[in-house]
C-alpha cells in the first residue's frame, strides 16, 4: 500500500472510532448509507429490595456486584438451574453489577418459586394472574406506563445491530442491560429495550423515520379522585314514628367449602401461605367455590398445581394432587371433583386462598 494511503488511513481511524463510541448509529444497508441520531431514552427503573423489576407481562432480576446466577436465584426464591437454563447460563456463572436475568415465570417477594409446595402454588398463581389486574402494591411494584420490549438475541446479532433495529443508542442499551465494556451479547440472551421518551422532530415536522416514541409514563403525583360518599336518603315526612330497630345480622355463611375432609396438619403462617389438610391418597379434591380453572401446571419434580379463579377476584390453589379431571378454562361449581390427593408421608392437600398475589388465611373463608 502506498505511503500516502497509509497516512490517510491512520488519520481516519481515530475519527471512525470516535463515531462508533458516540450516540450516532450507522445504517449500512445499500439504499441508506447514512448516520442517524437516536431519541432520548428514559433511565432504567430501579429494582425493588429483592432486585426485581416487574412489568405487567414479565420480570427481570438485576445482579449485584459479585453475584453469580445462583446468588440471584437464591435472593428471589427460584431454582438456580431453572433460572440459568432460561438465560443460557450455568448456575455458577459470575455476573456483572446491574446485569439482568430474565425470569421464566413471575415471582413475588414474599414467596418466590422454590421447591416447597407453597412456593410452587405461588408460581401457578403468578401464571394465572398474568392476564388479570395489576397486583397489590404491597406485594409487587409493577412499573407504570409503557412496557419495554423484551428482545431475545438471535444468531449473529450484536448490541449495535439490536440498537439500530429499535432506533436507540447502543449506550442506552448497555446501561439498561448491564452490558460489559465490550458490549458483548450472546445468542439466547434476553435484553430489555429502553423506552424512548423524547425525540428531536424531523426537518419536516414529522417523526424521524424508523423510530417510535413511547408515551411518558402516567404521573405518580396526580392525586386520586376523592372517594364518593353515598348520600343518605331523606327520612319520609309521612312517617311519624321512629324507624324500627334493624333485625340482628344473620350468621355469616362461609365463602368456600372444605376441598377435602380432614384435619389441618400445618396451619397458615410461619412460611406457609396456605394450609395443609391431612387426607388419604386418592381422596377426591373438590372445588371450594364456583369459578373457572385458571391454570394447571407442575414444577420440575412434576408436582401438579391447579388454580381456580372466582368471580369476586379470589383465587384458590390446590397442590400435591394427581389425576386432574378438569382442563384450563373449564367452569367448575362448588363441590365438583377436580382431582385426587397425591401420595405423601403423610398424604395431604395443600390449599391456598389469594386475593391477587396476596396470600390470605384460608380458614377465614372456610366453615
Amino acid at each position: 500500500m502506498p505511503r500516502a494511503s497509509l497516512i490517510a488511513l491512520g488519520l481516519c481511524l481515530p475519527i471512525l472510532a470516535g463515531c462508533i463510541q458516540s450516540d450516532m448509529d450507522f445504517d449500512l444497508r445499500p439504499d441508506r448509507i447514512s448516520t442517524r441520531g437516536t431519541g432520548e431514552t428514559a433511565p432504567r427503573p430501579e429494582p425493588d429490595a429483592n432486585g426485581l423489576i416487574t412489568y405487567d407481562s414479565y420480570q427481570v432480576a438485576v445482579a449485584r456486584r459479585g453475584d453469580t446466577v445462583t446468588d440471584v436465584a437464591t435472593r428471589i426464591g427460584m431454582d438456580p438451574a431453572e433460572l440459568a437454563r432460561f438465560n443460557g447460563r450455568t448456575p455458577t456463572d459470575p455476573l456483572r453489577a446491574q446485569e439482568i436475568l430474565a425470569l421464566p415465570r413471575r415471582v413475588t417477594p414474599a414467596t418466590g418459586t422454590g421447591t416447597d409446595i407453597a412456593s410452587i402454588a405461588s408460581g401457578a398463581i403468578d401464571a394465572a394472574e398474568a392476564q388479570q389486574q395489576p397486583t397489590s402494591p404491597a406485594a409487587l411494584s409493577v412499573q407504570p406506563g409503557e412496557e419495554p420490549v423484551r428482545h431475545r438475541v438471535g444468531r449473529g446479532e450484536t448490541a449495535y445491530s439490536i440498537a439500530r433495529l429499535y432506533g436507540i443508542s447502543v449506550r442506552s442499551l448497555a446501561e439498561w442491560n448491564g452490558l460489559g465494556p465490550d458490549l458483548a451479547v450472546r445468542e439466547g440472551q434476553f435484553l430489555i429495550i429502553p423506552l424512548v421518551i423524547d425525540e428531536a422532530p424531523a426537518p419536516t415536522g414529522g417523526a424521524a423515520p424508523g423510530t417510535s416514541v413511547a408515551p411518558l409514563p402516567p404521573s405518580a403525583t396526580t392525586p386520586l379522585p376523592p372517594a364518593i360518599q353515598q348520600a343518605a336518603l331523606p327520612q319520609s315526612r309521612t312517617t311519624a314514628a321512629p324507624a324500627p330497630e334493624p333485625p340482628p345480622p344473620a350468621a355469616p355463611t362461609a365463602r368456600f367449602s372444605m376441598p377435602v375432609s380432614g384435619n389441618i396438619i400445618r396451619p397458615y403462617g410461619s412460611g406457609n401461605e396456605g394450609i395443609d389438610i391431612g387426607a388419604a391418597t386418592g381422596t377426591p379434591v373438590r372445588a371450594a367455590g364456583d369459578g373457572e380453572v385458571a391454570a394447571i401446571t407442575q414444577d420440575t419434580d412434576q408436582i401438579p398445581i391447579l388454580v381456580v379463579r372466582h368471580p369476586d377476584g379470589l383465587l384458590t390453589v390446590y397442590a400435591n394432587i394427581r389425576n386432574i379431571s378438569v382442563a384450563r378454562g373449564d367452569r367448575v361449581t362448588q363441590g365438583q371433583s377436580l382431582a385426587e390427593v397425591g401420595p405423601g408421608d403423610p398424604s395431604f392437600l395443600h390449599f391456598e386462598v389469594r386475593r391477587g398475589f396476596e396470600a390470605v388465611n384460608p380458614t377465614q373463608y372456610l366453615p
